[in-house]
């Protein structure tokens, strides 16, 4: 009894001491661990009792000891610490964080007090700074392994401020003979259930690797086969200025993160430093047609921004239910001192994988749709802002680009509201390419953009596109058709300094054109030449209707057949000549310096019916219509009037 009462006045001093020293703990230097105390506890922990709590305001030892408590012991932060040797709560129990490190061991049931865990390097043997290979790789294990730790305690929230170390990404780990490598495996792996959150002074870098040992693809962080994770904050860097590539560099290099058959991923707010393969890779595992499938759902991607990616800033091969927005891109794939661009060039690349087998059925091995790229900031990157090569509806809206977007084997998608303003050597390039054949190319949009100071505006060469509504201005020409069947290009606003229209030296079917307004400063308002000229061609079919050509430039049609162009507004003239199967009809012309119609060349099928044309201003030997073709006879005239 003499004894317990001793015990007992010690522990009560303990508490005492730890109030009064409660408001210095809490005023500490946040990027400082907390525990400032370093008094030697005066006390074990032999005499605990069940439900008891004990707050820890001095160095406890446990001597390489193991200590088994009893059942629903709370143990408090109170600025000291526990070390050298394992707590056994055998019966459930709660710990503060504050306390944990690599110097003490837990088993048993024991939970956080707080689910919120604050990390420290110094307290867990993470080595920051310059360093080897080894130490690199024991800071990958030392940091994930606190990460599946305090998981398991119960923590939900694992913040890390100060930390700026290597982390060794490219090494099989596994000791199992023939082991193959598996890049997301070898990264730092976040747990399910779990919120990583890193601030600016969070640096997390990718050890440079060296020839003969680098592998292509390694990640810094992961999130493989785990759910509902968030990642905010922290700046990673890659090893593009660092590590050693080969003579063909290719594919070489490392990502700085991978979403391998994750669900319910969110990264916000990080910072990507020149990743030397890329930043961030999204897959999944299995074929799309096999059981063991697992495909990638429901990740988020905000607020990032993306600096210096070698080959893409995000590539994305498996994965559904994906949002990409407000996001900074800047020079992807450019070359650097120390490497080349890569492949591919585009900051956002959708690049699925499939083929038709032997009896000639499609087969995706990987699959990729119901995609959301919006709000986003771009420029300067060398291939461009996005390419959607195959998937399902994948949407391009209310971004911010300075370089280009093409789709290619996509159906049901949008390119959408962007605002296009070419920067760079953007200018000498097109700004949207609608591209792509076949049967899986089909209900495609792109409407609603802005675009601006490119040499031109859209490309139209695929299966049902539905080109509407964008403005087209201070571009050198605004559309251009080329290999497009089935396509729509309604009420968009075209004003250049070249042709606003033009389709030369193609083919194209079913080609609805109306309703645009195009102003051009210099050469054609639209310029159709050498269009559906093979024999396999000759039932194709395009109509220009209701457009309005506003400036004084002509409209050409040459050496061209399946061509309707009816009740349209032209204030120049229209020149049409060797066609055959062509319509010049209902259409209202106001020439200048130019015949109101002029034919030329040799023509078969040939109709000019019911316009409506105002005398030439011009010089006198213009005439509203100049019937100049070879075999003029041919040509079929009637209702045209001459105001």
């Amino acid at each position: 009894m003499k004894n317990l009462l001793y015990y007992l006045l010690i522990f009560m001093s303990c508490m005492a001491i730890s109030c009064s020293k409660d408001d210095s703990v809490n005023d500490i230097n946040e990027d400082v661990p907390p525990n400032v105390i370093t008094t030697p506890c005066e006390f074990d922990l032999s005499n605990v009792t069940a439900n008891s709590t004990i707050k820890i305001d001095c160095v406890l030892d446990l001597k390489d000891k193991t200590v088994t408590l009893p059942e629903n012991v709370i143990v408090e932060f109170g600025g000291g610490d526990i070390i050298n040797g394992k707590l056994n709560f055998s019966s459930g129990g709660k710990i503060d964080g504050r306390l944990l490190s690599s110097k003490l061991k837990l088993e048993g049931g024991v939970t956080l007090i707080d689910p919120t865990f604050k990390f420290y390097a110094v307290r867990w043997n993470i080595v920051e700074g310059e360093t080897n290979s080894d130490i690199a790789l024991k800071n990958n294990s030392n940091l994930e392994d606190v990460m599946f730790f305090t998981k398991s305690l119960g923590a939900t929230t694992f913040n890390i401020d100060k930390l700026d170390a290597y982390f060794e990404v490219t090494k099989v780990t596994s000791t199992t003979t023939n082991a193959n490598w598996y890049p997301s495996q070898e990264a730092v792996n976040i747990p399910s259930d779990f919120n990583l959150v890193m601030t600016d002074n969070t640096h997390l870098r990718v050890f440079p690797a060296q020839l003969g040992v680098s592998r292509e693809g390694a990640a810094l962080l992961a999130v493989r086969h785990e759910s509902n994770v968030t990642i905010t904050g922290g700046v990673l860097h890659g090893d593009r200025e660092e590590r050693q590539y080969s003579v063909d560099d290719g594919q070489e290099g490392s990502h700085l993160f991978h979403i391998h058959s994750g669900k319910n991923v969110t990264l916000d707010g990080i910072k990507f430093v020149e990743g030397s393969v890329g930043s961030i890779t999204i897959y999944s595992t299995g074929f799309s047609f096999n059981p063991n499938y697992e495909p990638t759902t429901g990740v988020v991607i905000k607020n990032c921004e993306f600096l210096k990616s070698r080959r893409m800033a995000i590539a994305l091969t498996d994965g559904r239910d994906v949002l990409i927005e407000n996001n900074t891109f800047t020079d992807t794939g450019l070359p650097s001192p120390n490497s080349s661009g890569g492949e591919v060039g585009y900051a956002i690349n959708i690049e699925p994988d499939r083929y038709r087998d032997e009896n000639g059925v499609l087969k995706e091995r990987q699959r990729v749709f119901d995609v959301l790229i919006k709000g986003n900031t771009e420029t300067g990157s060398r291939g461009g802002f996005v390419t959607l090569t195959i998937g399902q509806n994948l949407t391009v809206e209310n971004n911010d680009i300075g370089t280009r977007v093409v789709y290619s084997l996509v159906s049901e998608s949008k390119v959408i509201n962007n605002r296009f303003e070419a920067t760079g050597t953007a200018t000498d390039s097109w700004a949207i390419f609608a591209a792509g054949s076949g049967v899986t190319v089909f209900d495609n949009e792109v409407a609603g953009n802005t675009i601006e100071g490119y040499s031109l505006g859209v490309v139209v060469g695929s299966n049902e596109a539905f080109v509407h509504d964008n403005v087209i201005k201070d571009c050198g020409a605004g559309i251009q058709i080329s290999k497009a069947f089935k396509a729509r290009i309604h009420n968009n606003t075209i004003n250049v300094s070249g042709n606003g229209i033009q389709a030369t030296n193609t083919h194209s079917n079913d080609i609805e054109i109306k309703g645009n307004e195009v102003t051009t400063s210099g050469n054609f308002n639209a310029y159709l030449a050498n269009l559906n000229i093979e024999e396999e061609h000759k039932d194709y079919k395009i109509v220009l209707d209701g457009n309005k050509f506003l400036s004084t430039k002509n409209v050409t049609i040459s050496n061209a057949r399946g061509i309707t162009f009816k009740n349209n507004e032209v204030n120049g003239g229209i020149g049409v000549g060797d066609v055959s199967d062509v319509e010049v009809s209902a259409n209202t012309i106001k020439p200048n310096e130019s015949d109101g119609i002029r034919t030329f060349g040799t023509n078969t099928s040939f109709s000019v019916l019911n316009n409506t044309i105002t005398e030439p201003t011009g010089a006198a030997r213009y005439e509203c219509i100049n019937n100049d073709a070879d075999n003029p006879d041919v040509t079929i005239m009637t209702g045209n009037t001459c105001n």
